[in-house]
């Protein structure tokens, strides 16, 4: 399937560079499957679109306040993206700014912060970097304290922005785990519900079911192959737990809706993973463990998500084929779909990506 069917053109101004002033009034456009029919309305309101008892699935990972910014023995300035603990939690695999200088520096500083010695590359363009800490007890603890938030290249932020503070609130969904700090992407759909929101949705009925997938830099990388299906895509750690995967085995009356992508990925990897090893799970057990590289592009099949809430995402993306097979399981007809809801969000100014408005898709 050609990689051009996934393009669209979105002006420029619509790629929201802050996010809404309050999280539940971004706006939300809501896709009837099977009525074909499309409504607009705000974030607030989806209760109203919701069938009774749904239960939604979120991913509670934390995004780690990952940029690091130091100097190398010359002077040159040297910006460190956390990605992932390599074999202890002092050394860490990285994206640097400048690679090839500073591998070759081997060194980089934060004076009276912390001392770094880059110690191999891989062929993906990732550093091995070993952090000696001058004052914190964790490189975790580190980045909390002197990181910026990982906002994607699309958002404008220079060095020392006076929006600092709002990313580190806003690039973070309210349920966020602290204890689970390894995202280096926001799982964006999330953005958009407020515990006051939270609160009127499970009084209505509805319940609320914990995952987490760490969402990684890959994300925001466009396919780069003619061919969809030659695409490689990148592969993500993943934790769930018994009590979600029952929930997922044996939805009660409502709809099983997966907050964002990475909530779909996740019920998709371990639905798989289970039917695959014939695997019976019980309350107690511990929660499972797992990394996936899960492809979704037209066709597909769904096992185990009914309704899809999503942001809307970049051209030629696997996220975007992920959505166009959402639109029409075990079809190729959601392509035709997915473009005739963007081209509405379009007309209608939509805000997109990590910080742009949302489409509940039913």
């Amino acid at each position: 399937m050609d990689l051009s069917l996934f393009d669209y053109q979105l002006p420029k101004e619509l790629i929201a560079q802050e996010p809404s002033e309050k999280r539940a009034e971004s706006r939300l456009m809501v896709y009837n499957r099977s009525s074909d029919i499309i409504e607009h309305t705000q974030f607030k309101n989806i209760n109203h679109y919701l069938p009774k008892n749904a239960q939604l699935f979120r991913n509670k990972v934390s995004v780690l306040k990952a940029r690091l910014f130091g100097t190398r023995k010359t002077g040159g300035a040297v910006e460190c993206l956390l990605l992932n603990p390599a074999e202890n939690s002092d050394t860490w695999w990285c994206l640097i700014k400048p690679g090839k200088k500073t591998f070759n520096a081997r060194y980089f500083e934060n004076a009276n912060n912390f001392e770094a010695e880059v110690l191999k590359t891989n062929n993906k363009g990732h550093y091995k970097v070993r952090f000696t800490l001058l004052k914190d007890s964790s490189v975790i603890e580190l980045a909390n304290r002197l990181g910026k938030m990982p906002l994607p290249p699309y958002i404008q932020r220079a060095q020392k922005d006076a929006r600092d503070a709002l990313d580190s609130e806003r690039y973070q969904t309210v349920y966020a785990d602290s204890k689970k700090p390894l995202a280096a992407a926001a799982p964006t759909a999330g953005l958009h519900f407020t515990h006051e929101l939270i609160a009127e949705l499970e009084a209505s009925g509805h319940t609320f079911h914990d995952l987490t997938l760490n969402v990684g830099i890959g994300t925001f990388q466009p396919i780069q192959v003619d061919k969809i299906e030659d695409h490689k895509i990148h592969s993500e750690s993943y934790e769930i737990s018994a009590q979600t995967i029952k929930a997922l085995r044996t939805p009660k009356n409502g709809l099983r809706i997966a907050v964002g992508t990475t909530s779909v990925r996740t019920i998709e990897s371990i639905i798989t993973k289970l039917n695959e090893e014939d695997f019976d799970i019980k309350d107690d057990d511990p929660a499972i463990s797992a990394e996936t590289n899960i492809y979704i592009y037209p066709p597909a099949e769904f096992k185990a998500v009914d309704a899809m809430i999503t942001n809307f995402h970049l051209p030629k993306s696997s996220l975007l084929c992920l959505v166009a097979s959402f639109l029409e399981p075990k079809g190729t007809s959601g392509i035709k779909t997915l473009k005739k809801l963007y081209n509405e969000a379009i007309r209608n100014h939509y805000k997109f990506y990590s910080y742009g408005d949302a489409l509940l898709i039913l």
